[in-house]
């Protein structure tokens, strides 16, 4: 299947380690050789960057590893064809505007029969069930709510209940954000980890590169990095339950468990 990348921090922050050791397993350490793309997010607007080829090979993605893009919130996908031909078209993040800014959505797994789930004003461009799996979120969403509620939390709570929903077709982990704050669901597999003071070392699984994240930050910086297999070897991720979700806003978490009970972790370092 696919492989996922986010990233959400509270200053805007670069997230070329993590997407080199995510490009080496589109087609060096993986399987996923069917496409990639990568979502940044800048205040309203939101910068995509798409290759049908394999990130291993991708001159795209060497660019994306050196290339120093800032921002708060990235989504990232490394794509193994399951549904739809290999093409352009196909390849993740997708997005879709909603409430006046830019919904991105990235989605690992498959979901038969939900292209027999009905749309509304959203439709798929290209003829993934994930793309289509976006659509109808974001038509249940307008629905629900034809304007944004004043609290947030009124959100996340829906956006749970269809992710869950989705979730009993089949193997759902999904990375969806609009820029304000980013959702992890986890179907099977999701791993997330953040970094703050004091801060250390890291080094790649996937690649011969070590960064020692103390010589780039500030003693408030607080970045979280969320992949569907942890990227480092040398640093304890956070492996998430089956069923759950966890919303990230400036790097720190809100927990959804399987019930959809909330919680949010003391941000002690």
């Amino acid at each position: 299947m696919c492989e996922l990348l986010g990233m959400s921090a509270n200053v805007p922050t670069d997230i070329c380690f993590s997407f080199s050791g995510l490009m080496q397993r589109g087609g060096q350490t993986g399987p996923h050789t069917d496409g990639w793309g990568i979502a940044f997010y800048e205040d309203r607007g939101c910068r995509l960057f798409h290759d049908p080829a394999a990130s291993a090979d991708s001159e795209i993605a060497r660019l994306i590893g050196r290339y120093s893009i800032k921002s708060c919130t990235v989504i990232s996908h490394i794509r193994q064809a399951t549904h739809g031909r290999v093409s352009l078209e196909n390849t993740h993040p997708f997005r879709r505007e909603l409430w006046g800014r830019p919904w991105v959505f990235a989605h690992n797994g498959k979901l038969p029969g939900v292209k027999g789930w009905p749309l509304g004003m959203d439709r798929p461009i290209g003829t993934t069930d994930s793309e289509h799996a976006f659509c109808w979120l974001m038509a249940q969403l307008r629905e629900r709510f034809p304007r944004r509620p004043s609290r947030p939390e009124t959100v996340w709570r829906y956006v749970f209940h269809l992710a869950t929903e989705l979730s009993t077709l089949g193997t759902f982990n999904m990375l969806m954000s609009d820029g304000r704050v980013l959702y992890a669901f986890c179907g099977t597999h999701l791993s997330w980890i953040t970094r703050r003071a004091p801060f250390g070392a890291a080094r790649l699984k996937d690649a011969e590169m070590e960064v020692d994240f103390s010589r780039l930050t500030t003693p408030n910086d607080v970045v979280t990095v969320i992949a569907t297999h942890p990227l480092t070897t040398n640093e304890v991720w956070q492996t998430m339950t089956p069923g759950s979700m966890v919303v990230f806003q400036g790097g720190l978490p809100t927990l959804f468990d399987p019930a959809g009970r909330l919680s949010r972790p003391q941000e002690s370092p």
